[in-house]
């Protein structure tokens, strides 16, 4: 299937393939809005997230500060000793015309 260009072609790729699927003998069921979500009429609540109690984390210090010692140590290392310097002083730059001439000179 070649990918669709725009929004319009989407629809009617996709409207092609629900005919076809129509042809082949398949059928659509309507559905109710909003039913999708409930199981037998109701909500599901057998697994909404919030039916165990929080755990305990258990604290490892000793662990945490080894991690962090690595990393500002490698932080350190990938920083330069001194920042560069640049070089503020105004450079010459020659400007041609089509012809190769210098026409003028600017700084910058």
């Amino acid at each position: 299937m070649k990918r669709p260009q725009s929004k319009a072609q989407t629809r009617d790729e996709i409207e092609k393939q629900v005919e076809a699927y129509l042809r082949r003998g398949g059928e659509v069921k309507k559905v109710s809005s909003g039913t999708s979500a409930l199981h037998n009429g109701e909500l599901n609540t057998t697994s909404m997230g919030f039916e165990k109690p929080r755990q305990e984390r258990t604290p490892v210090p000793e662990v945490v500060a080894a991690i962090e010692a690595s990393r500002q140590s490698k932080l350190a290392k990938n920083q330069p000793k001194k920042p560069a310097r640049k070089n503020t002083r105004p450079k010459k730059k020659v400007i041609y015309d089509d012809f190769g001439e210098p026409v003028r000179v600017i700084w910058e």
